[in-house]
């Protein structure tokens, strides 16, 4: 019988991973959160980005020594904002490690702001519901008579 050929060992190679996967595998990590209501764009460019599909809006990605993360998010009113941000950390950790092996360095949440909550409804702002508030308030004073007007 034939000796069997012996392989060559396979020389080590390199493995490629574009910041789009890398910010998909992010956002699919951080909506999956608990309190996590959505992302949003960190600066008017971002905005700006995001509706020309260029990049995925509230994630940047810097690759260096180690992976720096950051994340603008959103969360839902009534739920605590620090243990939401230790959750994301955690999915974001986990999700990178799990699905590129890669190991992360930094992760920054950023929370710029709640949804939902008593101060939100539809079609109007806190402030313009204060200032329709107070106009009223001051139509009903003056409307109603006051006292000792009526006699001569």
């Amino acid at each position: 019988m034939p000796a069997r050929a012996e392989r060559s060992p396979i020389p080590p190679g390199r493995t490629l991973v574009r910041r789009r996967a890398i910010s998909d595998v992010v956002r699919a990590a951080v909506l999956g959160s608990y309190g996590v209501t959505g992302l949003s764009a960190a600066s008017p460019l971002g905005r700006l980005r995001g509706r020309l599909r260029a990049g995925v809006p509230g994630i940047r990605v810097s690759p260096g020594d180690g992976l720096a993360v950051d994340v603008y998010v959103t969360v839902a009113y009534g739920v605590p904002v620090a243990e939401v941000a230790r959750q994301v950390d955690s999915a974001i950790r986990w999700s990178l490690s799990r699905s590129l092996g890669l190991d992360v360095g930094r992760v920054s949440i950023h929370v710029d702001g709640m949804t939902g909550g008593p101060f939100s409804t539809p079609g109007a702002t806190a402030a313009s519901s204060a200032s329709e508030a107070e106009t009223e308030t001051a139509t009903d004073a003056s409307d109603q008579p006051r006292p000792g007007a009526d006699e001569p």
